[in-house]
């Protein structure tokens, strides 16, 4: 009779002989739907964005990519669960900028390592972003902004999609450039600080012009400015916070697209190409045109280099704000 440890043995060899060869494996993947973690609520911009990537992206892949809404702490919970989840290329995620560049300064007990916990697969797009008050702020531009700030110091709150959010660092930006006191009210994403901008409960806000434009044009806001290098097309009367007198206060959001690092190589390689293809259809480039993104697919080294720089960028500024989230 076979020793129990040598039948233990020959059964392990057995069931690894039928399992199929990972070559096999990886030729029809994807088998099945593939998740999609968004960061922040539904309703919000980089929702938006997610649903015209994940329609897309299931086109070129042949299978569904469903969203799946994980809000938390700016971003930071969505794309820690994405770091966290099974490499097999079922569970991908869109990161905001913030997430990768600017929050892992905020804290000492940061939950991942971005180089060790990610594949970056490619930069997805760049948004430019607006500056808001409600209307019963009697200013007209950020000039006058500024000085009615300075004459009521902590009068103002301003809303942002959460703390450390680039919607949060860029009023910190005006803050550090203009001396200004205004208080922070951060929420659990875009839509609901919109909501309270628009009730008045803060006064002011920053974020991505196409999540304002609809009330920019009824009125229910006045937009004081835009907070990128160049003037937007939705809005090419608006002057940017450079030509405002502001000129350090930029805050270009962007989006990316990661899954956990440890894929398949087969399996990166066609989430990587299956995206890149999306993002140059001309399909995907008119609906993007309606949230006012730019696509801008990149490889993985390029990817991994715009991070580089973006932090190189925000390091010294949540430092002179001293922003914490532990």
């Amino acid at each position: 009779m076979m020793p129990a440890r040598a039948l233990s043995f020959v059964a392990v060899l057995l069931a690894t002989m039928l399992l199929p060869p990972l070559a096999a494996w990886t030729q029809d993947y994807p088998a099945r739907p593939i998740k999609l973690v968004v960061p922040f609520p539904a309703g919000g911009p980089s929702d938006f964005l997610a649903r015209i990537l994940a329609h897309k992206l299931g086109a070129e892949l042949g299978q569904q990519v469903v969203l799946e809404n994980h809000a938390g702490a700016g971003g930071l919970a969505g794309v820690d669960s994405v770091a966290k989840s099974h490499p097999d290329g079922y569970t991908i995620g869109l990161t905001s900028g913030s997430v990768l560049s600017a929050i892992p300064f905020m804290t000492a007990k940061f939950p991942f390592d971005w180089r060790k916990d990610l594949s970056l697969l490619t930069l997805v797009a760049r948004v430019r972003e607006a500056l808001v008050v409600h209307p019963a702020l009697p200013v007209r531009t950020l000039k006058e902004l500024v000085a009615y700030a300075r004459d009521n110091p902590r009068k103002i709150s301003f809303g942002s999609a959460g703390t450390g959010t680039f919607t949060h660092l860029a009023v910190e930006l005006l803050k550090l450039e203009s001396g200004i006191e205004v208080v922070h009210v951060p929420y659990r994403g875009a839509a609901p600080a919109v909501n309270d901008l628009l009730g008045g409960h803060i006064g002011m806000i920053v974020l991505d012009v196409a999540v304002l434009l609809p009330h920019i044009r009824t009125g229910a806001i006045k937009v004081l400015a835009v907070t990128s290098a160049t003037r937007s097309d939705a809005l090419p009367d608006v002057p940017t916070t450079a030509e405002a007198g502001f000129k350090t206060v930029l805050s270009d959001n962007w989006y990316g697209l990661i899954a956990p690092a440890g894929l398949p190589a087969e399996v990166a390689d066609k989430l990587r190409k299956s995206a890149i293809s999306a993002l140059r259809s001309d399909e995907l480039k008119k609906q993007f045109e309606t949230q006012q993104a730019v696509p801008s697919p990149t490889t993985s080294e390029e990817f991994v280099a715009f991070v580089e720089a973006e932090r190189a960028k925000w390091e010294p500024v949540v430092t002179a704000v001293g922003i914490r989230l532990d």
